[in-house]
């Protein structure tokens, strides 16, 4: 028997004998039982050597495909295979963003031009060495854990010892070690609130309850609640700021029910009016706030490190619960980060992007103020990275960004945010990422285009 193999220069010889072979036996071209040509006279045919088929032949053995008698040569095996066997590649298309065509109001985008890599390439040298090779403990880096606690302890006042902190790549990932761990099953999250927290919520098999939100901030639940999720800083989308009322309130609504509150203070270093808002875990004295930081919006979002700062009656049964866990965040990141913070590098690097990010935002605002004018109303600008824009009636939310996306300029709409019956007249402009030609450019042709 001949088989019609074809090799060409581009693949290793025995692969192509070995994956022609196995595609006829798959497609029922070699049918079961049916002897295969010896090596020799197959290896003739092909003009390659015996040992190139040999090692073919045994690929095709290892995996089942084919089989063995002893003096008597090579078998097809029987292969019930139930799909027709096409072998092909399909590469996924690299999308890249072509920021000379599209102006972006993303929410939630940072400024990458001016992160420091030079600095951070110098660590990345030299702490890649053959001591970094072993995974991280899944709690985190020690030296990265004792940097966090240093800093929460400077900057937010919060009293943690590093042994509270656990260090995981994304709020959406330790949000689902947390759901896990305590097993709530009545949980809740602002209305407005953060879309990936609802849908992560969704992911555990748990139906989130909103709660309402006011001008101080997330109202106290009414409802049963063991787990409530809440952005006091700077809530998102809305910009607004939690009151110190508002946050004992909360407190003792938590102490009394025996529920926990999730802090998320994902952008509240970037303040730009009054001093720094303390968070509510600094005023918890009966261990009753969760504490959630990253670094998406202090430094990049690759970079994919967060934090939670659990109550010191929950360290010992979380520990126990992770026990098999691995860790998800680059070893060599976090030892990275924590010298990169040791040094005063963090610190410096925050109070350049406040500045930065303060100018980007007084000059969106003026830009709006003289090409929008006072028909458009501006929230949510005290802190962040966003602000929230209030429409004119003849304005809707859908129409808004219909014309801004046919005049290339990306904007977030504040509905998908929004779980209430009632339709949003707002859309959300994040300006972090922009220059300020940029801003100008954008806010110009949003004028344009929405009257």
């Amino acid at each position: 028997m001949e088989l019609q193999i074809f090799l060409s220069n581009e693949e290793i010889k025995y692969i192509s004998i070995y994956k022609q072979i196995k595609q006829m036996v798959l497609t029922k071209q070699l049918l079961a039982h049916e002897k295969l040509p010896p090596k020799r006279i197959l290896a003739d045919q092909l003009n390659v050597s015996v040992q190139t088929v040999q090692t073919a032949y045994e690929q095709l053995l290892s995996e089942g495909y084919i089989y063995s008698i002893e003096r008597n040569g090579y078998f097809v095996s029987e292969v019930e295979y139930p799909y027709s066997f096409e072998e092909q590649f399909e590469p996924l298309e690299e999308i890249q963003n072509d920021i000379n065509k599209k102006i972006s109001f993303q929410n939630g985008q940072v400024d990458g031009t001016l992160f420091p890599f030079n600095i951070w390439s110098r660590y990345g040298k030299e702490y890649f060495q053959p001591s970094i090779v072993r995974n991280a403990k899944w709690q985190g880096e020690a030296i990265l854990r004792n940097q966090i606690a240093r800093y929460i302890r400077k900057a937010k006042g919060i009293d943690c010892q590093p042994r509270q902190i656990f260090i995981f790549d994304g709020t959406q990932q330790q949000l689902k070690m947390l759901v896990q761990f305590l097993n709530p099953k009545n949980v809740g999250i602002e209305n407005p609130g953060f879309h990936r927290i609802y849908h992560t919520f969704k992911q555990l098999q748990l139906e989130p309850k909103f709660v309402k939100i006011d001008e101080e901030g997330c109202i106290v639940p009414k409802v049963l609640i063991e787990l409530l999720y809440t952005t006091p800083a700077h809530q998102f989308p809305t910009g607004s700021i939690m009151s110190i009322s508002r946050k004992t309130e909360l407190l003792k609504w938590a102490t009394n029910n025996q529920s926990y509150i999730i802090e998320d203070d994902y952008d509240a270093e970037f303040r730009y009016k009054g001093s720094p808002i303390p968070p509510i875990a600094q005023l918890d004295y009966d261990g009753r706030v969760i504490y959630f930081g990253s670094f998406s919006k202090t430094l990049i979002p690759s970079l994919r490190i967060s934090y939670m700062i659990l109550p010191h009656h929950l360290i010992e049964s979380f520990e126990q619960f992770m026990q098999y866990e691995k860790s998800t965040v680059s070893r060599l990141d976090q030892i990275i980060l924590a010298h990169f913070m040791k040094d005063g590098h963090f610190e410096k690097h925050i109070s350049k992007m406040r500045k930065v990010y303060s100018e980007k935002r007084k000059h969106l605002i003026e830009e709006i103020e003289k090409n929008l004018g006072d028909k458009f109303k501006i929230t949510g600008d005290d802190a962040g990275l966003h602000i929230v824009l209030q429409l004119p009636n003849e304005l809707t939310e859908s129409k808004a960004i219909e014309k801004a996306n046919l005049a290339n300029v990306h904007i977030d709409s504040f509905s998908q945010f929004d779980r209430s019956d009632h339709t949003s007249n707002k859309v959300i402009l994040g300006y972090g990422s922009l220059s300020l030609e940029e801003i100008t450019c954008g806010i110009k042709t949003l004028s344009e285009v929405w009257f």
